[in-house]
């Protein structure tokens, strides 16, 4: 989503980034999370994925298998970073130094943490 007339705010561009976000696990993984939230502050975007975990390791961790599941959910997260930076850089329009994150199934959860070469341009950034 581009802003044209006028920097967005803060909110508008976590909004789009979620929403964005949601549709590159869809596109990518074949499934949809049931919530992303993102939070801009300064230098910096956190990203919380709710029910992240696709249907393969799923059942794998119905199977007994907890030890794969992790493994499997690893790799995934790691081959999604390309495409989840690339994300970020083109709605942010900043490039992203680096990308932290961790995964869990017993949780359910992922958090990302997206280090920024600079502040996004917003309206009302919180620094």
């Amino acid at each position: 989503m581009k802003y044209e007339d006028s920097a967005p705010n803060s909110r508008q561009l976590e909004q789009s980034l979620s929403q964005q976000i949601q549709v590159l696990y869809l596109n990518c993984m074949g499934h949809k999370p049931t919530q992303v939230s993102c939070q801009l502050l300064d230098q910096s975007l956190t990203i919380v994925v709710n029910d992240p975990t696709t249907a393969v390791e799923r059942f794998l961790v119905a199977s007994g298998k907890q030890q794969l599941a992790e493994q499997v959910r690893a790799s995934i997260h790691k081959a999604f970073q390309p495409q989840l930076k690339a994300l970020i850089e083109e709605v942010l329009m900043v490039s992203v130094t680096d990308l932290l994150g961790n995964s869990s199934l017993q949780s359910g959860r992922t958090s990302v943490t997206a280090f920024l070469a600079a502040k996004p341009e917003a309206n009302n950034l919180p620094s």
